[in-house]
């Protein structure tokens, strides 16, 4: 019996392809907030690894900071749903790569989405984020790439662990900040007056 090797898939981009499609992304999601007003830095004047005070008014402005951990969450879950969408049926199935690009589109679009007026006010009415005046570029732009270090870690990760880390980020947060993705999620569509004022009180770790 004759063994014959498929022929190999010369529409597959190369790795830099990839690389340099998410980062013309990056570049556009930046230049459209800088478009819309937003500042490159933090008005502060500098730019800090990390900024721990959710109440104030560098929150969202600087690398990385409570809400970043939520990010790494988008990532996951976005894994999960372009493997079940992208990877499982046959005539939809896409690289990992590919639907890395997707799930980075998303993001970016919910982060101009996110920085419009509309959804800025959205938060500083029916949340405790009353110093929210929208994210600085910097910040935003790592917020998406805190999402792809998820999307990143779900793809090597056994499903379980991807889910106990998402678990255990959703209640460390909620200790610690009295916030998570779930609760901002809640607290955008339809804001509860019993959970602003949960939110309200101190850390409870």
């Amino acid at each position: 019996m004759t063994l014959t090797l498929a022929p190999a898939n010369k529409t597959a981009l190369p790795a830099l392809a990839w690389v340099g499609i998410a980062l013309l992304l990056l570049a556009l999601q930046a230049s459209i907030l800088f478009a819309m007003g937003r500042v490159p830095i933090c008005t502060c004047g500098y730019v800090k690894l990390w900024h721990g005070v959710v109440n104030s008014s560098e929150n969202s402005q600087h690398i990385a900071d409570w809400y970043s951990f939520s990010h790494v969450l988008h990532g996951f879950l976005f894994y999960g749903l372009t493997w079940v969408l992208f990877s499982r049926l046959p005539l939809l199935r896409l690289s990992w790569p590919a639907r890395l690009i997707i799930a980075m589109l998303i993001e970016g679009a919910w982060e101009i989405v996110e920085n419009s007026p509309v959804i800025i006010e959205r938060y500083r009415a029916g949340t405790i984020s009353l110093d929210y005046f929208g994210d600085s570029i910097v910040n935003s732009i790592s917020d998406t790439l805190f999402m792809v270090l998820g999307f990143l870690t779900a793809r090597v990760l056994p499903v379980a662990a991807t889910v106990a880390i998402g678990l255990a980020f959703e209640i460390i947060l909620a200790l610690h900040i009295r916030d998570n993705l779930t609760l901002n999620i809640l607290m955008l569509i339809d804001p509860i007056d019993a959970v602003k004022q949960w939110q309200s009180g101190p850390p409870i770790i």
